[in-house]
Parts: C-alpha cells; structure tokens; sequence
C-alpha cells in the first residue's frame, strides 16, 4: 500500500476517534475526552497534510470526510445507540460508492 494511503488512513481513524471523543465530552465538560478531541484533530490533520504532498486537496478531503461520515455513523449505532433509518443508510451506502468511483475511476487520485 502506498505511504500516502496509510497517512490518509491514520487522518480518517484520528478524525474518527476525535469525533467519537466529541459526542463523549459532553460538550467539553469531561477532562480527558476534550483532550481526546484536540488530540485526535490535530494527529488528523497533521496526516492530512502528509498525504497532501502526493494527492490532490479535493480528493483527500473527499475520502476523508466520506469515510469519517461512515465510520462515526457506525460508531454512533454501536457505541453510543443512536438510530440509523433506511433514509441513512441508503444516503451512507452513496457515500461508499462515490469514495469507490473516486478510488477506482479518477485519474485525479493518484494510485
């Protein structure tokens, strides 16, 4: 796999445990999920800015926040038993295919 593919994973499982930490903190009332938070934005963001110098801006922020929306949606069915309705779910599974046809498709993405 690619180096900027696991930096661009390394940004979307911090963005994840940052948001997960987010709907924890209680609006920032709770000490170490805030710290959490900063902490898992900030490592995002640093390897986002890694995978930036081999793919375009627009695309890693497409699979970025694509994948991220998934992986809290699940998160939040799991972990903290929010609903997800059929609505939700077909809009989510959308969002799968266009990080797919942007992988699979675009020659902007670089492989």
């Amino acid at each position: 796999m690619p180096i900027h593919y696991l930096y661009l994973l390394a940004a979307i499982i911090a963005e994840v445990i940052g948001t997960s930490a987010l709907q924890a903190s209680a609006q920032f009332t709770r000490f170490w999920p805030s710290v959490l938070v900063v902490a898992g934005y900030s490592a995002s963001f640093v390897f986002m800015g890694y995978t930036l110098k081999y793919m375009p801006v627009s695309i890693v922020y497409a699979i970025w926040s694509g994948l991220g929306i998934v992986f809290i949606a699940i998160i939040g069915y799991f972990w903290f038993k929010q609903s997800l309705d059929a609505p939700a779910i077909i809009g989510l599974s959308l969002i799968i295919a266009g990080v797919l046809v942007i992988h699979l498709f675009s020659n902007s993405a670089t492989h």
